[in-house]
């Protein structure tokens, strides 16, 4: 372990053992510096009567779809603005969500990993049209040979990338049936990501790669698969090393599948009543939740299974969004190659890439909710929720108006930066910087 991990992780349980989320702090010493920024951030830094409005919008919302907690940042033209949690973290403890609580973030995961596949092409170490499968293939080992159907070996990393890999959810999402795989493949519940991919090599394509798309969740497990090959070390240190430290994010890590596995600062999730369980994925036989131990968020990894902050989500968000306001990670190519419906791939990472430069991707799971957005105007905002809605998918259309009002209700704001370490911890002030 590097002398600059000690140092970090060595501060990082200090910041636990003494932070006091209502203390106020004038100044911040070198290694608060070195604190992950969402242990520092709290719900106070967005503490102003300019924001009453909008977040009376909010709670209004929270209500309206019974959710328990939500967490919200906003940024303008590259500076964080807001960030402020809502509701609870765990309704039984009544703890606060605040803006360092962590959220399963579903399928926003994808973003993650389609940067790291770009970092991987900047660094050299892979084209976007090199194969996955075969002797020539990027997952060469004898474990995923003879594929029954040929067309496989066409397959390409740009193919995955854009959900053209030639899978569809005609008989389900491969990602959401362990026990069937588990018995089909003679193996003890759960199963991983390998013989997931490996079952659906067994099968044949839905159509031939490169001539259709269909949203693929088997597709970025893969690319998973591919970035743990060619980079050398296991995918989430990889996306930890090459992506997320060097853009500030230092406490996002993949989710685990039990509510005893649960992360530091990690939320509950809450299901509607009504939701039907399903069978252990450990093979137990018992009824389960799909929230906890009904579905495997574990074997998604490229695909699903990160957890996050508003705030570290805003970081990756700018960091890619192609704006002078802040430095990209990415080089244009690959931002525009990821972003640009004219290339016949994108949207790369994203869900919806349209001409006018909003860009949006949104992730769900039993229990969590969330959606990230680009907007052309210089703003972008993050809201996590845990807690989903009876309506499903079409929750994203209501929370993308949540947030349209939310910004338009706010006349002023601040000409701060939240992400600037030497901010000290605000008292109640208006935007002009007086104090009540």
């Amino acid at each position: 372990m590097s002398k600059l991990k000690k140092i970090l992780l060595a501060t990082f349980f200090v910041g636990l053992v003494s932070y006091n989320p209502g203390a106020h702090h004038e100044s911040m010493t070198y290694f608060d510096k070195l604190v992950p920024g969402n242990i520092r951030l709290n719900n106070r830094y967005s503490d102003s009567r300019e924001f009453d409005n909008a977040e009376r919008t909010v709670t209004s919302f929270m209500r309206k779809w019974s959710i328990a907690g939500a967490s919200i940042a906003i940024s303008k033209d590259g500076r964080l603005v807001y960030a402020r949690g809502f509701g609870f973290a765990d309704t039984t403890t009544k703890e606060e969500v605040q803006p360092y609580s962590k959220f399963r973030i579903a399928s926003i995961s994808k973003l993650v990993t389609a940067v790291a596949i770009m970092k991987l092409r900047e660094e050299g170490k892979l084209n976007l049209n090199d194969r996955i499968f075969g002797e020539a293939g990027i997952l060469n080992d004898p474990y995923y040979s003879n594929p029954r159907d040929k067309r496989i070996y066409d397959i390409t990393i740009a193919h995955l990338l854009s959900h053209e890999g030639g899978w569809t959810q005609r008989w389900g999402d491969q990602m959401f049936m362990p026990l069937v795989i588990a018995d089909k493949m003679g193996v003890k519940p759960p199963v991983n990501t390998r013989t997931i991919v490996r079952f659906a090599l067994d099968k044949r394509l839905h159509f031939t790669p490169g001539t259709g798309k269909a949203y693929s969740n088997l597709g970025y497990g893969i690319l998973g698969l591919v970035i743990e090959k060619i980079s050398g070390m296991p995918y989430a240190e990889y996306c930890k090393r090459a992506v997320l430290e060097p853009i500030g994010i230092y406490d996002m890590t993949l989710a685990r599948n039990l509510p005893s596995k649960k992360a530091p600062f990690e939320v509950t999730y809450y299901e509607p009543s009504d939701v039907i369980p399903k069978p252990s994925i450990y093979g137990t036989g018992e009824l389960v939740s799909p929230t906890y131990g009904g579905n495997d968020i574990e074997a998604l990894g490229g695909a699903g299974a990160w957890l996050g902050t508003p705030p570290d989500l805003m970081r990756l968000l700018l960091a890619v969004d192609g704006f002078r306001t802040r430095h990209d990670i990415l080089s244009d190519e690959s931002i525009n190659y990821m972003t640009d419906n004219d290339n016949g791939y994108a949207p790369v990472g994203w869900k919806t890439t349209i001409y006018n430069g909003t860009w949006w991707r949104t992730g769900s799971f039993p229990g969590s909710t969330g959606m990230i957005k680009r907007q052309s105007d210089g703003f972008a905002w993050v809201a996590l929720f845990n807690s989903s809605a009876w309506n499903g998918p079409e929750i994203y259309s209501y929370i993308n108006n949540m947030m349209h009002r939310v910004i338009s209700q706010v006349k002023h704001w601040p000409d701060y930066d939240l992400f600037d370490y030497s901010l000290p911890v605000p008292l109640k002030v208006n935007l002009n910087g007086s104090s009540y």
